[in-house]
């Protein structure tokens, strides 16, 4: 039993007696950390992590609990940017704004980043590691982040998931040994592939947070597993080819390269771009390769809305504890960076959102871009373990580091492109586009009286369902031309101008042949059916 005497107001309390795991003493570190904290002050509360040995993660209602006791402090303040689809809250924390309001927030001249654990309810270290650095800015540090930056902080995203706790979550992931959640949410939904489509009240929630807090930088924490390779850590910018190069250049360039080397050079961990060998069976030359460029994942989405997008990956096979720990250094290393550098990263921002990108050739599809030369990937190896309660395989890192050149995939190119118009026209009865580019906080206007302009029109060829259901659809690809046309368009027609902040992310959206805009998704299916034209049609005047 945990002794009420470690806390002046502890309001989690844990009857828990487990088994001792087998090889896995009580370092010396570990009971100089607890001692540390129970002579703390009132911010000394302990994640479920740090009471069970690192053995169990933490329920939503311990979350809510910890960010109740820590939010005491005066600077902190908490508040909820939504509810999960069972109702859940999905906590919000707000440090180092005077007015926590999002008009005080914005009106605060500092930098603004948001900080997201547990996406994937089974990937928990992002959700651990925010807790416990809350806990230290309640204590009073943080300042010199604090001076020039306001920490929005959501450690819980994937609330309902969360509750689904299986032993047998994430198979192969060295712990929590306890159990963890699931990777998607109540409606089963994988979170991370909903940020163009929207379909669950968690990512609805999300982009209105950007709506109102409009956060210069997105920072999304991950568990990966997959290829053995040796870093503790790897990370990805956004990866859309239409990301401002000015965001793209100062990620690649210098802000994640700055954190890779005091990272080795404080810790002796290694850190990189996220990356994979090809999958057994996939026809693809040997190489390291991240993930996907749609802006169905956060930090893609991110770059769209030109804000600097950070994808955390910590190693799946480190153990629970050191999962956590790696989390959270590379969290204070961007904060570090960020403050820092936190007039240029605005600048940045300000710039792309008033640049022009009317009349630009921007992606529509994209394909992997492929270093020149061969660079060193650091490959490493597992040993295998059982998880004494589920009786389960599990893989725990080995300290070894294979050097191994390889070519590298860690950027995309555009595989088609289109003339970016100024501006697009859509039916009023598009009403379930039109909804989202209002949940996306795309600006339209409809027109009051009917207007005759010229157009261009796309043509329909094609048109292709996926044979296999993914996240509830079938994605569908389109084929056709663009002609051009004089229409008139009745009254209702709704406007959509490109020069706008968010005009990468309509573009993306409103176009026919995006491999992740309304067309994929199936919104206008209804629109499509027997259709010989596609039902927007753009101006490029």
């Amino acid at each position: 039993m945990v002794s009420d005497t470690c806390h002046s107001d502890l309001r989690l309390r844990f009857a828990w007696n487990p088994p001792r795991i087998p090889n896995q003493p009580f370092s010396v570190r570990r009971l100089l950390l607890l001692c540390l904290l129970l002579a703390g002050s009132a911010a000394a509360q302990r994640t479920v992590p740090e009471r069970t040995d690192f053995l169990e993660t933490s329920r939503h209602a311990a979350v809510l609990a910890f960010i109740a006791d820590v939010a005491s402090s005066e600077r902190l303040f908490a508040t909820t940017m939504g509810y999960s689809n069972e109702g859940r809250a999905i906590p919000l924390v707000i440090v180092g704004a005077d007015d926590p309001s999002p008009a005080g927030v914005r009106a605060s001249g500092k930098t603004r980043v948001y900080l997201q654990g547990n996406i994937h309810a089974g990937e928990v270290c992002g959700k651990e590691a925010l807790q416990m650095m809350l806990r230290e800015l309640a204590d009073g540090e943080g300042t010199a982040w604090t001076d020039s930056l306001i920490l929005l902080i959501a450690p819980i995203y994937n609330a309902d998931g969360n509750e689904r706790i299986h032993l047998r979550n994430r198979g192969r992931q060295h712990g929590p040994l306890a159990g963890m959640g699931q990777r998607p949410n109540a409606q089963d939904l994988d979170l991370n592939r909903d940020h163009t489509k929207l379909e669950s009240p968690e990512s609805r929630a999300l982009v209105a947070l950007y709506d109102a807090y409009d956060p210069h930088v997105v920072v999304d924490l991950h568990t990966t597993n997959g290829t053995y390779h040796a870093y503790h850590l790897t990370y990805a910018p956004p990866l859309h080819p239409n990301t401002p190069a000015s965001i793209d250049r100062m990620l690649r360039d210098d802000w994640l390269p700055w954190i890779t080397d005091r990272v080795e050079d404080t810790y002796g961990w290694h850190f990189y771009h996220y990356g994979n060998m090809p999958w057994p069976g996939v026809d693809a030359p040997d190489g390291w390769y991240t993930f996907d460029a749609r802006p169905r994942f956060s930090s893609n989405y991110a770059g769209l809305r030109n804000r600097f997008g950070i994808l955390s990956e910590a190693y799946s096979y480190l153990t629970f504890e050191e999962r956590i720990q790696a989390t959270k250094v590379f969290v204070e290393q961007i904060l570090d960076y960020a403050s820092i550098n936190a007039s240029a990263i605005r600048a940045v921002t300000e710039n792309a959102d008033r640049r022009a990108i009317v009349g630009d050739s921007l992606a529509v599809r994209a394909d992997y871009l492929a270093t020149p030369d061969s660079v060193e990937i650091l490959m490493g190896d597992v040993v295998e373990e059982t998880n004494p309660y589920s009786g389960e395989l599990i893989l725990r890192r080995l300290d070894v580091v294979n050097p191994t050149p390889l070519k590298e995939y860690i950027a995309f190119q555009p595989s088609e492109r289109e003339r970016v118009p100024s501006r697009y026209f859509l039916p009023a009865e598009a009403t379930q586009a039109l909804a989202l580019l209002d949940a996306h906080g795309i600006k339209t206007q409809a027109l009051n009286a009917p207007m005759t302009v010229d157009v261009e029109v796309f043509d329909i060829t094609g048109s292709t369902l996926a044979q296999r259901e993914f996240q509830g659809h079938r994605q569908r690809s389109i084929e056709g031309q663009y002609r051009t046309d004089a229409v008139e368009l009745p009254a209702g027609t709704v406007q959509i101008e490109i020069d706008q902040p968010l005009g990468r992310l309509a573009f993306f959206l409103l176009e026919p042949r995006s491999d992740d805009g309304f067309t994929n998704w199936n919104v206008f299916d209804d629109l499509l059916d027997g259709a010989t034209q596609y039902p927007v049609v753009r101006s490029v005047d």
